[in-house]
């Protein structure tokens, strides 16, 4: 007997063929259908990037999976005594930052789409926003689906100043506004279909062949779709999060030295771009340079012409 890959142990003593290797096809084509049908049927046009968009979850399901996610964090936080209050002097600054950058997203919302043709979007209307500072030494922050935000205190000493804890905290929005939780369940969908269609197709291989033919597919589905499409995010959220700093009236040039403290960290070692969730820092920095003209263009036009970096209201 020999192994057909598709239509699984075939007789070569002339018996006739089961029929398994036709429902197999069947059952891939009808994968195939789905996963089309699955991703295209949720293809829209994002209005703050202009480009095609996927999303896996409605924007009010995932005001609800930020909101859990959040409390999670919080209890975390509080259960390690690394919670601060929200009357501490960095918890104070934090939350004046954000508060500023919350008052402008109506105005970039609606910049942003109106440059690219779209109406502007309204799901930052069902926002719950907060923000909370944890004691850590991670250099970290996110902003959830929602509106949720978290700042480590780890992060103060590399920004050094507001405006660039502005841009971060922008860029960590930007990802929320972005949808940018929901557009990542969408392509998990399709790697695990495409995944789920694979084990099939490979069913009738040897295990040795199975593995190796299911490696090779994880690994061009790990460097041909999900690295890239993260690295797209993160520049998204730096183009989105700079406008909505700018537009804040903080200084956007405070991105450039913020990013090169940021490379700094853990020595400066990191893997090579095309394995990598982010941009490669000096890739990044060109970027946000590039951006510059039109974040100035922002601060003067929700500033005034003479607006100057300012550290507090």
């Amino acid at each position: 007997m020999r192994v057909d890959p598709f239509g699984g142990a075939r007789q070569q003593q002339g018996r006739p063929r089961r029929g398994f290797g036709g429902i197999r096809w069947w059952i891939l084509i009808l994968f195939a259908g789905y996963a089309a049908w699955s991703w295209f049927g949720s293809a829209k046009v994002d209005p703050y990037t202009g480009e095609q968009a996927h999303y896996g979850t409605s924007a009010e399901e995932e005001v609800q999976l930020g909101a859990q996610a959040f409390q999670q964090v919080l209890g975390d936080a509080n259960a390690q005594g690394a919670l601060l209050p929200a009357n501490a002097q960095a918890s104070q600054e934090i939350r004046q930052i954000a508060q500023r950058l919350i008052e402008r997203v109506p105005q970039v919302t609606a910049a942003l789409a109106a440059q690219n043709q779209q109406q502007a979007p309204t799901d930052h209307q069902t926002f719950q926003w907060d923000v909370a500072v944890i004691q850590s030494d991670q250099a970290n922050a996110f902003c959830l689906p929602g509106g949720k935000m978290a700042v480590y205190t780890g992060l103060i000493p590399i920004a050094q100043t507001p405006d660039a804890m502005a841009v971060v905290m922008g860029h960590e929005i930007a990802h929320a506004l972005l949808r940018h939780g929901s557009q990542r369940m969408a392509q998990q969908k399709l790697v695990q279909m495409g995944q789920m269609a694979a084990g099939m197709a490979v069913g009738g291989m040897d295990p040795q062949q199975q593995q190796a033919v299911m490696a090779a597919l994880g690994a061009g589905a790990q460097y041909g779709l999900i690295l890239p499409y993260g690295r797209n995010h993160e520049t998204q959220a730096d183009k989105v999060g700079l406008m909505l700093a700018a537009a804040a009236c903080y200084d956007p040039k405070a991105a450039i030295p913020l990013w090169e403290r940021m490379s700094q960290l853990g020595g400066g070692e990191r893997p090579p771009e095309f394995a990598s969730t982010h941009p490669d820092p000096a890739n990044r920095i060109q970027v946000l340079q590039g951006l510059m003209p039109q974040a100035e263009q922002y601060r003067a036009q929700f500033c005034g012409a003479g607006a100057a970096s300012t550290a507090a209201n």
